[in-house]
């Protein structure tokens, strides 16, 4: 994809404008260069209607998986075995803070990376505020917004890679639809004017699954709110959807109304212990074109252990929900097509460098360069340590 940034015009002489507008004054001149630089700012992703667009302007259907990363950070192989799923797009938990251990700029930038490397589309999101409004330990939409702009390091130029999902269900029930309105249009003013332009999404009310309507009713005012008209929107299937009438009449609803891009963020086959009709769920999305992504790889507890589409995040061992959502007809396996911004990019090959750290064989580290670190599951050495220690140690390949 071409840049088409300011820095770029340095290669025109500074008199060629000039000559090819003769008639132009200098601040002419200036509104147009204004206006073509307004015009191509965005960098990745964005919408066309229903239709998100990949950053070679393709369009892309999310097919993907979430990942509980700001309580697993330690699980960093199940990016890879995602991807192993035939999956295009990973769904990251991560939190601001607010309720969980802060997940870092420098922790969000490895994430972005391992997504990269398994060439799965990125959409990251803050946990903290689920079920605010009702959830009494729930944290803020603005502290939310606030985290973004604070890791910003992290996400900009990742445009291509990665989706600003804001904040994961962050209404509860019984509250105005007018707080749900307000309050995304207002973080979304906040992220555009501190300067992110990643495509970015925004979840339903009553716990993302909208069964008041407020998102069905009012996604084309908060959308309104983005002077980049790059916003989409994500609804949450459970147990409201239970059946195919159901699911289906919110999708086309949505789609027919607002004109505007919709994803399943999160569904299983059950929740809670009442039925989900996650079957209907794959069909109705891809009969639609819509994306989807299933909740969650593994790790989940006490209510909701049903929601694991692996057992204790083995690849090997699916649950019967993981079996439909990989392996059904209208599964991850049979519908997902890799960003074509990925197409370039071959897909991850085996390292079989490792160190050699004072006559013990370690692992490198994928995603640090320096020190020590913790990756699947066991520990690591940075190249740059490993180079520079004493003696005869360093790097050394270890074919399988």
């Amino acid at each position: 994809m071409l840049d088409f940034t300011l820095p770029n015009l340095r290669f025109i002489p500074r008199l060629s404008i000039a000559r090819l507008r003769p008639k132009k004054t200098v601040a002419a001149v200036a509104a147009l260069c204004l206006a073509f630089l307004s015009q191509s700012v965005v960098a990745g992703f964005s919408i066309s209607g229903t239709q998100l667009l990949d950053g070679n302007g393709n369009p892309f259907i999310m097919r993907g998986i979430n990942h509980p990363h700001a309580w697993y950070n330690y699980r960093t192989s199940s990016f890879a075995d995602i991807a192993a799923t035939g999956a295009n797009t990973i769904r990251v938990v991560l939190s601001d803070g607010q309720q969980f251990v802060r997940n870092s700029q420098e922790d969000v930038a490895r994430v972005i990376r391992r997504c990269k490397d398994n060439r799965l589309v990125c959409v990251l999101e803050v946990h903290d505020v689920t079920g605010s409004g009702e959830a009494s330990s729930a944290g803020t939409l603005e502290n939310a917004t606030q985290y973004w702009i604070d890791i910003a390091g992290a996400l900009n130029g990742q445009e291509d890679y990665v989706i600003i999902n804001i904040a994961n269900e962050p209404y509860g029930n019984g509250l105005p639809a007018s707080t749900w309105v307000n309050g995304h249009k207002n973080a979304i003013q906040r992220l555009r004017a501190a300067g992110l332009t990643h495509t970015l999404m925004v979840d339903a009310a009553n716990w993302g699954q909208d069964w008041q309507e407020i998102m069905l009713n009012n996604a084309t005012d908060v959308a309104g709110a983005d002077a980049l008209n790059n916003t989409m929107f994500s609804v949450h299937m459970y147990e409201v959807y239970q059946n195919r009438s159901k699911i289906e009449s919110y999708i086309s609803r949505f789609l027919n109304t607002h004109s505007l891009p919709l994803i399943v963020g999160e569904f299983g086959a059950d929740h809670q212990g009442q039925n989900v009709d996650a079957e209907s769920i794959l069909a109705v999305s891809e009969h639609y074109g819509i994306g989807y992504i299933g909740w969650s790889w593994s790790g989940n507890s006490g209510c909701c252990t049903a929601l694991d589409i692996v057992i204790n995040f083995d690849p090997n061992n699916l649950s019967p929900w993981g079996a439909l959502l990989i392996n059904s007809e209208n599964g991850i396996r049979a519908t997902s097509v890799t960003a074509s911004v990925y197409s370039d990019t071959p897909p991850p090959q085996s390292d079989t460098r490792r160190c050699n750290w004072y006559g013990t064989i370690f692992p490198l580290c994928r995603y640090q360069d320096t020190g020590w670190g913790w990756e699947d599951m066991q520990s690591c050495v940075g190249i740059v340590d490993c180079e520079n220690q004493y003696g005869d140690g360093g790097v050394v390949d270890c074919p399988p």
